[in-house]
């Protein structure tokens, strides 16, 4: 590790190949806490390559324990964390408000970084238990349409990581690489990221994969479709920006879409959502999410019939019923 860390200090690139094998050795767990420490902070002095985060991703990948669900053709709606906004769990409730409208979801999570209640937290609290067998999660996604993916459990190198991210606090790498590694290959994704240049390199590498994917980036700088103004969409057809009232009709106040203080309360916004007693503004945010990951799945010819296909889940209380179901089979 020394000699990779000097070689980053010196201002250097890792190519692919290396940056692959450094991952392998992670993962192998042959880094103490210190190395990690130093690692992560370089790719927080400056900015990781194209070809670096490739290396990585392919890694993660090749190690990563195979689901078995990639023939559901299933949708994920995650971000990559780490934008210190601290928002209830947008992603999350809007991957539930997809399955309530029919379609199915394999969610990719893990504990939140660098704010109080990431998916996995959320799930946790509210009596999900984290699983990796094909079976199990094939079971949940037959009866709910979702199942949970929590990442350290497919991806030895997240797990050999795990307490360092907690004791660090904040975004490293491997939120960068988490929206890239969902082991269930989702047929199409929507991602959220943090900065205009994460959008790009998204850019760059999901049009290699040839699927559906919308990358979002709220001008604010939150990782999500936010409606507290602008967001910036990039699609495989191009780039656009969308006004708050083009996606829901209101602007929402960025205190109205925190996430509260502990998991607790986080978990009670969660419900609250889902049980249709969120507020107005909770509400539309994740339908904005939603029926933006909806239209990428090629069922509807408008965004408008995507959302109103996500609102009828919603409030319908289907969404709900798919949560219900779900903590019913653990």
């Amino acid at each position: 590790m020394k000699a990779i860390l000097n070689h980053l200090f010196e201002h250097k690139n890792l190519d692919r190949s290396q940056a692959n094998s450094l991952m392998m050795q992670l993962a192998e767990g042959r880094f103490n806490n210190s190395e990690l420490s130093s690692l992560i902070t370089v790719f927080l002095m400056r900015s990781i390559s194209i070809d670096e985060l490739m290396g990585f991703k392919d890694a993660l990948l090749e190690l990563a324990l195979e689901p078995e669900l990639e023939e559901y053709g299933a949708i994920d709606i995650v971000g990559t964390g780490g934008d210190g906004k601290n928002t209830f769990n947008i992603s999350t409730l809007a991957c539930l408000v997809v399955a309530g409208a029919g379609f199915k979801v394999s969610k990719h999570g893990n504990y939140g970084a660098s704010s109080i209640s990431g998916a996995s937290n959320a799930m946790e609290f509210l009596g999900y238990r984290f699983k990796n067998k094909s079976d199990e999660l094939r079971k949940e996604i037959d009866q709910t349409n979702f199942c949970f993916l929590h990442a350290p459990l497919f991806h030895p190198a997240l797990k050999n990581v795990a307490s360092v991210r907690k004791e660090l606090g904040f975004r490293t790498i491997f939120n960068m690489l988490g929206p890239l590694v969902n082991p269930a290959k989702p047929a199409c994704q929507l991602i959220g990221v943090y900065n205009l240049e994460m959008a790009r390199i998204y850019n760059y590498l999901l049009q290699q994969d040839k699927r559906p994917f919308c990358i979002v980036h709220s001008l604010e700088g939150y990782d999500e479709i936010s409606l507290t103004g602008d967001t910036k969409m990039i699609t495989s057809s191009g780039e656009h920006i969308k006004s708050a009232i083009e996606l829901a009709g209101i602007v929402v106040k960025p205190e109205e879409i925190s996430g509260g203080k502990t998991v607790a309360e986080s978990a009670r916004i969660f419900l609250d959502i889902l049980q249709n007693e969120g507020t107005q503004a909770q509400k539309m945010v994740v339908l904005a999410n939603a029926a933006s990951a909806l239209l990428l799945t090629g069922s509807f010819t408008s965004y408008q019939d995507a959302f109103a296909a996500a609102q009828k889940s919603l409030l319908s209380g289907s969404a709900y019923q798919c949560f219900k179901k779900l903590i019913d089979l653990q």
